[in-house]
Parts: C-alpha cells; sequence; structure tokens
C-alpha cells in the first residue's frame, strides 16, 4: 500500500506465453515451477530466490485513489480475482475514489474488501467508528482490512507507539469491527513493522509486503494468507503502476477460504 517505488535494478525479463492479454508481463528469476501466469508484470522486476509469486494461482490488486480510472471487467477478465480498496484513514480521511470502486467491482464480479490506513494519533476504537461510518457491511464482502505500517512522512502525527500501545489499540480497533462485520479484520503490515511491535501474537489472518524475497524468508514462521509482492506492478484495466498480491493456497483453497471469511 505505499506509494513510493522500490529501487530494484532492472534485470532481463524472459517473455512467456499467459492467460489473457497485457503487455509486461514475464517471469523473472529461476525459481518459478509452473502452472498459469497471470496477465501482470512489474515495471521493477527483479530475481525472486526463494519462491516466485506466480507459482500461486490467486491474485489480486489493492487500489486508492492513486489508481485513478480503473476497467474493473478487463481485470476481472486478465485474472485479477480479488481487490482490496482503501476506504479511511485515521479518523477523518476517506478516500475520495472508494464509493465509486466498490461499486465497479461488485458489477465486475471481483471479490473485494475495504482496507483502513492506521494513524498513531487517534486511538483504536475511535478509528473503527470512523471506518464502520464510510464502509457498508454488504453480504458478499471480504473481511475489513487494517493496514499496520510506520508511517514517517505523516505531516501532522509523528508519534511512534510502543509495542504495548500499539496491541492494546489494535486489539479495540479489532473488537469494534469484528462485532460489526462479523469478520475478523484481516491485518497488512510491513517488514519493519512487524518485527517492532511484534503484532504476530494477534489472532488475524495476516498480508505480508514482501517485495525482495518470498514471506517465508521475510517473516520466518509467520503464517499469512496474501502476500502483496510488488508496488510496481502492471495488469489490464490499470493505466500505471498497481499492487500485486497473491493468496496462499490454490484454487480449491481460496474458495473454501471466501466461503468461510465473506460477511453475510
Amino acid at each position: 500500500m505505499r506509494h513510493w517505488i522500490r529501487a530494484a535494478a532492472l534485470v532481463a525479463v524472459a517473455a512467456l506465453a499467459a492467460c489473457g492479454g497485457g503487455g509486461h508481463r514475464g517471469i523473472v528469476g529461476g525459481t518459478y515451477t509452473g502452472g498459469a501466469v497471470p496477465a501482470f508484470g512489474d515495471t521493477a522486476p527483479h530475481v525472486w530466490k526463494h519462491g516466485h509469486p506466480y507459482n500461486l494461482p490467486v491474485h489480486g490488486v489493492d487500489v486508492s485513489r492513486y489508481q485513478g480510472d480503473v476497467d474493473w471487467h478487463a481485470a476481472r477478465r486478465a485474472g485479477v480475482s480479488f481487490a482490496f480498496i482503501k476506504a479511511t484513514e485515521g479518523g477523518d480521511h476517506s478516500d475520495p475514489n472508494f464509493r465509486r470502486y466498490w461499486a465497479q467491482t461488485r458489477a465486475a464480479g471481483i471479490p473485494r474488501g475495504a482496507y483502513h490506513f492506521y494513524y498513531f494519533c487517534r486511538g483504536g476504537a475511535e478509528q473503527a467508528a470512523w471506518f464502520i461510518a464510510n464502509v457498508p457491511r454488504e453480504r458478499g464482502a471480504l473481511p475489513p482490512v487494517l493496514d499496520l505500517e510506520w508511517n514517517h512522512a505523516s505531516r501532522n502525527c509523528r508519534h511512534k507507539p510502543s509495542a504495548a500501545e500499539v496491541q492494546r489499540e489494535v486489539s479495540a480497533f479489532i473488537s469494534v469491527i469484528t462485532q460489526y462485520y462479523g469478520q475478523r479484520p484481516i491485518i497488512y503490515t510491513t517488514v519493519d513493522f512487524y518485527r517492532d511491535t511484534n503484532i504476530r501474537r494477534l489472532n488475524a489472518d495476516f498480508w505480508l509486503r514482501s517485495v525482495a524475497d518470498h514471506p517465508r524468508e521475510t517473516y520466518p514462521g509467520q503464517r499469512w494468507t496474501f502476500w502483496q509482492y510488488t508496488g510496481t506492478g502492471t495488469a489490464p484495466g490499470f493505466r500505471g503502476n498497481v499492487d500485486l498480491n497473491a493468496f496462499a493456497g490454490n484454487r480449491a483453497q481460496w474458495n473454501m477460504w471466501l466461503g468461510a471469511r465473506m460477511q453475510r
């Protein structure tokens, strides 16, 4: 969900045939073992040393206002199987594209959920109330997502709480959201936040950012459900870069997860 472009050395891309259309797709690195290659690519590819994301068959995106106009029907045809859409931040900011994307993804038949970017100068319960005020409780939607990462560039909140404070306030957020939506939120996080706050203790499905190696190398021993593998991805339906993600399982396991975790 970070919107800065990571520094990466460009390497040669070996183009392979794939399902669907779209350019810039290919396999980089020697650890791809086969299967259906999504019609996605990367403007800053690198070698995956310990496991290629394309070994996983279910892929999706996360988006915010920065993606502009999106052709969600084209995205679905190209293999976008889910979308997480930014809805809120802190206790008083909402993404201007949320409602449009929310309606468009539903019309395109893409399972989608909303995410909240956590702000360290407001309490967890207050932020949960703001999310509830902006995100409908809707049958068939994916669980809400809580985006936890340090935001050193914030202009008005430089507070960096202790691990104990993080866990206390995040637990308050989770409690309110779970009661309202009937599903525990997914936790999205980054390597430094995960390391500094010990949030592995939380009872949650984890969505891990790992853009330089497989999550099992970056987060040793941590179970995960989603892997954000690039912030400089490309996909049909999107005019510029988009974050790409993979689900930790095959298509049958994905359908089982949906059956258990969609809102009712």
